[in-house]
């Protein structure tokens, strides 16, 4: 997706950020997921376990760029899980930095 890229952040030492400005309620990314068995997951390597997240009892490893989308407190999206996408929470300007409420593991 060129609406966002990955840059400089506090995860592993990248980000997301806007591309473009983004009004409240637009998708911002559509998750690039892969649903992992147990066996599967057991068989990452570390390094790529913490890219994982399990939601509804399935266990999904999440690709670039959503991988990188850090944690906030106050949150510029919010997650709709359910379609695999981030939506603004409310709008996001051009260069501003992805954020999402990672323990979240619902719509809102």
């Amino acid at each position: 997706m060129n609406d966002v890229s990955v840059g400089k952040g506090t995860m592993t030492g990248k980000g997301v950020y806007a591309n473009r400005d983004f009004k409240k309620g637009e998708v911002v990314m559509e998750y690039n997921v892969i649903p992992l068995s147990e066996e599967e997951y057991d068989e990452l390597p570390e390094s790529e376990k913490m890219f994982t997240h399990s939601h509804w009892g399935q266990i999904y490893l999440y690709l670039e760029p959503d991988r990188y989308v850090n944690h906030a407190d106050d949150p510029n999206t919010y997650q709709d899980l359910k379609n695999k996408r981030d939506l603004a929470k409310r709008d996001i300007h051009k260069g501003e930095a992805i954020t999402c409420d990672a323990g979240k593991d619902d719509i809102e």
